[in-house]
């Protein structure tokens, strides 16, 4: 029986994703797109999970990329198709908080599923760029996108037009992760992070995130207005009670999710 090309492990609220193609660098195809597609909709209503860390398998990817045996096949009808770009599309709207634990090479498609989630955190071994000018393509999947909002146009471009491959280090100087850390403690170090996350108010981190996408995506006289109305909502629940009261008694806030 083949592997599943995508691991998944729920523990302590966090549904912990990872690609698993070590023998192609956990290139990604339509097997695991489809994997994709089908996860991140079950996590979604799934509330035993609060958070989503995704990671490959092995220690040399996180994705490589594509896999271009199988791209090389498509036409540019495949590319106006449901594809990669959905794909990622609905990782960065997922309502719950998303962390790439970056453990190698993330480049191409693999740089753009990290791009897509919310935080990113590399091991000192990790390579991040977007090498598609030179086959002949460019990144397809949110690349120009994403990246030129995460660490400014200039940048974006010079590593576009170039296909450079950076360090961690230098992601990290740049803005491109939030955090570099040894390469052995690169999970639990996200899974930290993860449970701090899931430590705050559900609600108020959820509307969070959805106020930042309505901004980054509209515009920030929309993102305003978003960010009032969550608001608004928040001080009508339970959790907003319970966080003030428990700032106000010196003890830990207990949040329901409500």
């Amino acid at each position: 029986m083949a592997a599943d090309v995508l691991l998944v492990e729920v523990a302590e609220g966090i549904a912990t994703l990872t690609i698993n193609r070590p023998e192609v660098l956990n290139a990604l195809d339509d097997a695991v797109k489809g994997r994709l597609d089908e996860t991140f909709a079950a996590v979604e209503q799934d509330p035993a999970v609060g958070a989503v860390i995704l990671t490959g398998a092995g220690d040399r990817a996180f994705v490589s990329g594509a896999d271009i045996r199988a791209l090389a096949a498509k036409g540019p009808q495949h590319r106006l198709a449901h594809g990669l770009a959905e794909t990622f599309w609905a990782l960065e709207h997922l309502p719950k908080p998303t962390i790439a634990a970056v453990n190698g090479f993330a480049l191409g498609g693999g740089c753009e599923l990290a791009l897509a989630c919310d935080l990113r955190i590399a091991s000192e071994r990790a390579r991040f760029g977007q090498p598609e000018v030179n086959l002949g393509i460019l990144p397809g999947a949110g690349g120009t996108q994403r990246l030129a909002r995460l660490v400014g146009v200039g940048k974006a471009k010079e590593l576009i037009f170039t296909g450079a491959i950076i360090d961690a280090a230098e992601a990290k100087t740049i803005g491109l992760v939030n955090q570099v850390v040894p390469h052995a403690e690169l999970l639990s170090r996200a899974r930290e992070l993860a449970r701090l996350i899931l430590s705050k108010g559900p609600l108020a981190v959820r509307l969070a995130k959805a106020a930042i996408n309505v901004g980054m995506a509209d515009g920030i006289l929309p993102g305003l207005a978003f960010e009032k109305m969550a608001q608004a909502f928040l001080f009508t629940t339970a959790d907003r009670a319970e966080g003030m009261q428990a700032f106000l008694e010196k003890r830990p806030p207990r949040f329901r999710g409500e």
